[in-house]
């Protein structure tokens, strides 16, 4: 079902089974990577044995209490080193260890909506609330988050806005929300940018907290985006979010995050903008929508997977922990560090990921993770998995591989160069062999 094929108000019906596209381990593997980071083979028997929406549901879940509780121990550590350069080896462990993949993903979706950098802003303490701020509202209502991040210590850090004087209002933030966080280019004007950087003024960052100061907030009458008033910040807020073209601007954001690298029309993102627009901007309710329908379960292989996507799927689908400082340092390598985004407007992604430098890159990753000692095994090892799994020789491994981690069959080339390792002994090295033989593959890029 391709966008250009049918109306769009058909595209995201809710997805039904049937005898032209039955529910299957693949299609459910195609969910778990796009609303998480993959899932194991015991998960993907488990939800072909269900309805689709049961599994959506499923996924909806809150964290585990013990399991915030250990990542607030290893955020404490952190912070009494004061490194910032600990926390994407924090946040990957999470990412392979939660029970709660949607959120994780989501967390990172609006880490990238709302890049704000370590490298400027070097106060793990900051750094860290605003990642939680992200976590709480990430599958919430877009409005408080908005509200909140207006005003995050690290976001007005980042935007060099700690202090906004009304003889001198700082444009930064008023741009940056609605060029990039509301509205996007060409719906506001600079006009707009600089009555709506007045609304601002007072608002400082004090001790690393928020403060307003009354005797720096302009008063005067400010006019923007078609109303008039003696605004403040939370008003301005108010009135950006209202604007048409909000909603349209966030749809077609998940949209391409969520479903498709391609561009998105004004017509296909738009009932999923008048969705949010019904529903008070209700993010969870939208994500429902779109990873339930017929679009989404249409979309297999419509996307290059990030380096995160890949090197944490990898780790999570084979039940598997790694090094995870030497995971950030590819990860930096390959330009998606988690809390270091490369600037202001966050990762591009899409054909960005992949280019003959990065390609090898992808691939010396996994290779790091098959040969790192400290990469550890369900089931003791890579042959203790693959037994545990009934894969007792290269081509069930092989099966057992494609299962996990494609999102397009192998094709008849590629799976006669797996097979060519056929008759040797199934030991740990062979399987090494195999595995990264099978993640230098293109298919294995798609997501």
């Amino acid at each position: 079902m391709g966008a250009d094929r049918v109306k769009p108000s058909e595209l995201w019906k809710p997805f039904e089974p049937g005898r032209e596209q039955p529910w299957s381990r693949r299609l459910a593997a195609h969910l778990f990577r796009r609303a998480g980071f993959g899932a194991t083979l015991e998960e993907l028997v488990a939800a072909e044995k269900m309805h689709p929406a049961e599994v959506i549901e499923s996924i909806f879940q809150s964290e585990n209490p013990d399991f915030a509780s250990r990542m607030q121990t290893l955020e404490r550590q952190a912070k009494a080193v004061g490194s910032v350069e600990r926390l994407p080896n924090i946040w990957l462990y999470r990412m392979v260890k939660t029970s709660t993949q949607l959120l994780e993903k989501a967390t990172l979706f609006w880490h990238g909506h709302f890049a704000t950098s370590a490298q400027k802003v070097d106060d793990v303490g900051l750094m860290i609330g605003q990642n939680h701020l992200l976590r709480q509202n990430a599958i919430g209502k877009f409005g408080p988050m908005v509200h909140a991040i207006s005003r995050d210590p690290a976001m007005l850090t980042y935007l060099d806005s700690r202090e906004n004087r009304k003889t001198r209002p700082n444009e930064n933030y008023a741009r940056e929300l609605m060029e990039l966080f509301c509205l996007g280019l060409g719906n506001y004007s600079e006009t707009d940018i600089k009555q709506i950087a007045r609304t601002f003024t007072g608002w400082e960052i004090k001790k690393n907290r928020f403060r307003f100061n009354p005797y720096q907030h302009d008063q005067g009458l400010k006019s923007f985006l078609g109303e008039s008033g003696n605004f403040d910040g939370d008003q301005a807020v108010e009135i950006v979010l209202k604007q048409k073209s909000s909603t349209k601007f966030i749809a077609k954001k998940l949209i391409n995050f969520f479903v498709t690298d391609l561009p998105v029309s004004d017509a296909v993102a738009q009932p999923i903008a008048d969705h949010l627009s019904r529903n008070d901007f209700d993010i969870g309710k939208t994500l429902r929508l779109i990873l339930g329908s017929c679009y989404f379960m249409d979309s297999v292989g419509n996307k290059i997977k990030s380096p995160i996507e890949l090197g944490i799927g990898f780790l999570r689908c084979l039940e598997a922990t790694g090094n995870f400082v030497s995971l950030s340092n590819r990860m930096r390598e390959l330009g998606q560090l988690p809390f270091f985004p490369p600037n202001v407007k966050g990762w591009p992604g899409g054909r960005t990921w992949i280019n003959s430098a990065s390609l090898l890159g992808r691939v010396n990753m996994i290779g790091d993770l098959l040969r790192d000692e400290k990469t550890k095994w369900a089931h003791n090892d890579l042959r203790g998995l693959v037994t545990h799994y009934n894969a007792g020789s290269i081509s069930e491994v092989v099966e057992f591989l494609e299962t996990l981690f494609l999102a397009k069959p192998l094709t008849p080339a590629s799976r006669k160069n797996l097979h060519s390792l056929s008759g040797k002994k199934l030991n740990n090295e062979v399987l090494t062999q195999v595995v990264y033989a099978f993640c230098a593959l293109p298919e294995f890029q798609l997501g």
